[in-house]
C-alpha cells in the first residue's frame, strides 16, 4: 500500500493505522518521523490526506517560530500552576521556548472527527521541559500551518478539546 507524500506503508498490528518508515521532516530540522495514517481506508476523501502531507513536508523551521508566543503562553500557564517552585525550569520568552523542547519521533496524520470541521490534521506529541507529565502537543491544520498547541490531549482542535465554537482560531488556550 503506498499513501502519496508518504510512499510504501505498512499496516501496525497493533493499532490498525498506516505507519510508515522514518522520514525527514524539514519543519523539525530535518529529524526522521515516523508517520501514523489514522482512517485512512474508510475516509471518503482520501487526496485531502495526500494535500496534508505535503504541505507539512514542505514547511520549514519558520511554521514552528510562528508559534513561539502560544508556546510560551503554555509555558507560563505551566508555571503559574506549580507557584514559586525554584526548581521549576525558566526560559526567558518566546525565542528561548525551543531550546526546551524535544519534538517528537512521531507524527499523526487523520481527519477531525464529526464534531470538528473535519479537515485532516497533523499532530505530533513532543516532550517538554515544564511539562513532563502532558507534554506538548503541535498541530497543523491541513499540515499547512499550526493551528493548536497545548498539553497533549488528543484533540486536533480547541473547538472540539473545550467543545467551543468561538475557538475556532485559537492556536492555544488555557485549560483549567
Amino acid at each position: 500500500m503506498e499513501i502519496p507524500g508518504l510512499g510504501p506503508v505498512s499496516i501496525d498490528a497493533n493499532l490498525g493505522d498506516y505507519v510508515s518508515q522514518p522520514l525527514p521532516v524539514p519543519v523539525f530540522g530535518g529529524a526522521l518521523c515516523r508517520f501514523v495514517v489514522v482512517g485512512y481506508d474508510d475516509d471518503h476523501a482520501k487526496v485531502d490526506f495526500g494535500t496534508a502531507i505535503s504541505a507539512f513536508a514542505g514547511l520549514d523551521e519558520s511554521a514552528l517560530r510562528s508559534a513561539s508566543g502560544p508556546v510560551f503562553q503554555y509555558y507560563l500557564d505551566a508555571k503559574t500552576e506549580v507557584g514559586g517552585d525554584e526548581d521549576f525550569v525558566s526560559i526567558a520568552g518566546p525565542d528561548d521556548v525551543w531550546s526546551h523542547v524535544r519534538l517528537g519521533g512521531e507524527v499523526s496524520v487523520q481527519r477531525e472527527d464529526a464534531h470538528g470541521d473535519r479537515q485532516v490534521y497533523v499532530s505530533v506529541e513532543c516532550e517538554c521541559d515544564w511539562e513532563p507529565e502532558h507534554g506538548l502537543q503541535i498541530v497543523f491544520r491541513r499540515g499547512s500551518s499550526v493551528s493548536k498547541v497545548g498539553p497533549f490531549d488528543s484533540h486536533l482542535t480547541n473547538v472540539s478539546a473545550f467543545d467551543r465554537a468561538d475557538l475556532a482560531h485559537v492556536v492555544y488556550h488555557r485549560f483549567g
